[in-house]
């Protein structure tokens, strides 16, 4: 099974570095003394899909997302409004771990993350991010059986709102989640990524497309990756 092409990406570490200047707003600006108790660090990470972006503290890690990803700057002002942390650049040893693990995932070395991870959602959003933990590297699953799951079967919109709402790519892999037909949509980092995502991680397994199954049973359309 040939290794995916990554595609060229028009927007890296470096030319990102507006970034900061256009989400001033939103980060915030931190008050008092004990910075560490009242701030997230922020830190751009380079990738083969392009610059992400991760927050996190001491604690664990609060947002991942490509910088590119539409509605970001949405995303951190709920984040910051749930939790009340403002937001500064900078490390911890949860994004030097996040930077080193990240690293072995896309080399293809290591497909695990241990990166404590922080969630801020509601209950429901919660419980479906949770299953989104137990889809292992290589499979897939789809909305209706995580509705299922749940013990909601019409919930399935819901189930893609939520998926939709995660903002910690990949280490929550909402990109495992596909339609029931095997097709692949609705992914905020685009779905060029979502389609790289998976068959990285397939490759990485050493799992032929054809005999990869979802957990609802349903065959991945290999046409979607083409």
């Amino acid at each position: 099974m040939n290794q995916p092409v990554i595609p060229r990406i028009g927007v890296t570490v470096q030319s990102a570095g507006g970034f900061w200047q256009a989400h001033k707003k939103v980060l915030g600006v931190p008050t008092g003394n004990d910075v560490s108790a009242v701030c997230l660090r922020a830190r751009l990470l380079e990738t083969p899909l392009g610059p992400m972006i991760a927050m996190a503290n001491n604690d664990g890690l609060y947002l991942l997302e490509f910088v590119d990803r539409r509605g970001l700057k949405n995303e951190i002002l709920f984040l910051r409004k749930r939790t009340g942390f403002t937001v500064i650049r900078g490390d911890n040893s949860v994004l030097e771990l996040l930077g080193s693990e990240l690293n072995n995932y896309f080399k293809g070395k290591s497909l695990k993350f241990t990166v404590p991870l922080k969630t801020v959602g509601s209950e429901f959003e919660r419980s479906v991010w949770k299953i989104l933990e137990t889809i292992p590297p290589g499979t897939t699953t789809c909305y209706s059986h995580i509705a299922k799951e749940l013990g909601k079967p019409d919930a399935s919109r819901a189930v893609g709102r939520a998926n939709g709402r995660n903002c910690i790519a990949i280490l929550l892999p909402c990109h495992r989640v596909i339609n029931a037909d095997g097709t692949i949509s609705n992914y905020g980092g685009g779905i060029w990524r979502k389609r790289w995502l998976l068959e990285h991680e397939r490759h990485t397994q050493g799992i032929a497309g054809r005999d990869c199954k979802n957990r609802s049973n349903h065959a991945i359309r290999m046409d979607a990756f083409s």
